[in-house]
């Protein structure tokens, strides 16, 4: 993996507080500093997560508190932080729009404005780049499971995102994928925050943070506080 340093003051978020539409508060008073370049989120399903890391790019907006980008306030600054920013879904049928591989991640870059050669050039190195050399006219619905989660990745990656946010990933995946796909975003140059129940994709990560009931319970490095979530559910199981 190739190190780059945090630009500007990270990812800060300052006393935020997020409700849904009912009033009831799915996150509660979260301050945290993020810079690291490597950064887990775990916890039960219902617990935040995705709705953690779903403030970074603006999908979700505080009641409460603030939210900044390397310097960039959300909501204020929302599209430049979405330049900043790469999201990818749970599922990558969700994310894919165009119906073959090269045309869809054409499409993600047409902002960018390189025009038709230079759009065409980077989409098939991106494509290439997540073993896809060969699918680029494939119909993308006949692709596996594997194959459009690494569609998106590549589609997403194009863009040239400073921050890439990942939200449960490979939940889709069987195990070789799922290995694969550690494999490949090990290499990434990106700041990576992973949203995830494999704890596996963790390996390697400077920091972890363990989210339940709306809360932060534990931030540390991955071993501890992958030991803190194992202990948690073990005490649940003994409760039911």
């Amino acid at each position: 993996m190739t190190a780059s340093p945090p630009v500007g003051d990270g990812i800060v978020l300052d006393r935020v507080t997020v409700r849904a539409e009912t009033g009831r508060a799915l996150l509660t008073d979260i301050s945290l500093t993020l810079t690291e370049q490597r950064i887990g989120v775990i916890g039960p399903n219902g617990a935040g997560k995705s709705t953690l890391i779903r403030l970074i790019n603006g999908l979700t907006t505080p009641a409460e508190g603030s939210v900044r980008v390397d310097g960039l306030a959300l909501p204020k600054d929302k599209r430049a932080v979405r330049r900043k920013v790469g999201f990818l879904f749970q599922s990558a049928d969700a994310q894919i729009v165009m119906p073959t591989p090269l045309e869809d991640v054409a499409f993600g870059l047409k902002p960018l404005k390189l025009g038709k050669d230079e759009t065409d050039r980077k989409a098939r190195e991106s494509l290439h780049r997540f073993g896809l050399k060969g699918f680029e006219d494939r119909p993308a619905y006949l692709l596996s499971g594997g194959e459009k989660q690494r569609l998106a990745l590549a589609a997403v990656v194009a863009m040239d995102p400073a921050i890439l946010v990942m939200d449960e990933p490979t939940t889709m995946l069987d195990l070789a994928g799922a290995r694969l796909f550690r494999r490949l975003i090990a290499e990434l140059p990106q700041r990576v925050i992973l949203a995830t129940h494999d704890l596996t994709q963790l390996a390697g990560f400077d920091r972890v943070l363990v989210v339940d009931q709306g809360q932060i319970i534990q931030d540390a490095p991955p071993e501890t506080a992958i030991a803190f979530y194992e202990a948690l559910v073990t005490e649940r199981e003994h409760l039911q």
